[in-house]
């Protein structure tokens, strides 16, 4: 079992930053990949950014240089550094991590950007 704890979320003006970081109850050294992704209302959940143990990194068009994925396998961590903000990037975002043919889910952080 792997328990996740999402934090940073909030409310931020279009144009602005929010980090996301997302910890691990255990070590994730061993864990293939790792990311967020988010669902808006009345819409599906989506892949936002993952990133494999080899550093590996997959991004949303709709993020894709705007936000960055990083982990910290020291601190078992996986950080989701979002910039230039939009009003569409808004929803409830959740830490999910995936190995040895398991998967694990956060419960969620709200990100809400107004306009």
């Amino acid at each position: 079992q792997v328990q996740l704890m999402e934090s940073g979320g909030g409310l931020v003006q279009a144009g602005g930053s929010l980090r996301l970081s997302c910890a691990a109850s255990r070590s994730t050294s061993r864990i293939a990949v790792m990311g967020w992704r988010r669902q808006a209302p009345g819409k599906e959940r989506e892949l936002v950014a993952s990133i494999t143990s080899a550093g590996v990194t997959n991004y949303a068009g709709s993020v894709k240089g705007r936000f960055i994925i990083s982990r910290d396998n020291a601190k078992n961590t996986v950080v989701l550094q979002m910039n230039s903000l939009k009003p569409e990037d808004t929803g409830v975002y959740y830490c999910k991590v995936r190995g040895g043919g398991l998967e694990f889910w956060g419960q969620g952080t709200q990100v809400t950007v107004s306009s």
